[in-house]
């Protein structure tokens, strides 16, 4: 697992000071969030290619493999999971006691996703990646 730091679309770059990297956005995510975030990015980091990055995009975390596969992050009242609309509708049936929108899965702070759950939508997410690249 490779960390790169954030690339031109970045708050950092733009001047802004948001996170450099992933380690430092979860430093500035407050308790209860910051554990769910971190077992959220375990659960990714072991679904994940060898070869995927980690890095800042939107101004929230996300690994990249062939494009960015997936995002996180840390709201008021909510963590989020972005693994894109067609990863929501793929697991829809899974997904039915979280509240989802095109792309996004919301979840109480102090209640994670499945790592089941996310290694198989991750999972999802490298095979559409691969295939276009491929195709």
């Amino acid at each position: 697992m490779k960390k790169v730091k954030s690339g031109k679309g970045s708050a950092v770059a733009n001047g802004n000071g948001g996170p450099k990297n992933v380690d430092e956005y979860l430093a500035g995510i407050p308790e209860p969030a910051r554990s769910t975030l971190k077992k959220i990015r375990a659960a990714i980091r072991s679904a994940v290619p060898r070869e995927a990055t980690e890095t800042i995009s939107y101004q929230m975390p996300a690994f990249k493999y062939n494009g960015v596969l997936v995002w996180f992050a840390a709201f008021s009242n909510h963590c989020s999971f972005f693994p894109t609309a067609s990863v929501v509708a793929a697991f829809e049936n899974e997904l039915k006691d979280f509240s989802i929108s095109k792309g996004t899965i919301r979840f109480p702070t102090d209640k994670p996703l499945p790592a089941a759950l996310v290694k198989k939508m991750v999972k999802l997410r490298v095979a559409q990646n691969e295939s276009r690249k491929r195709g």
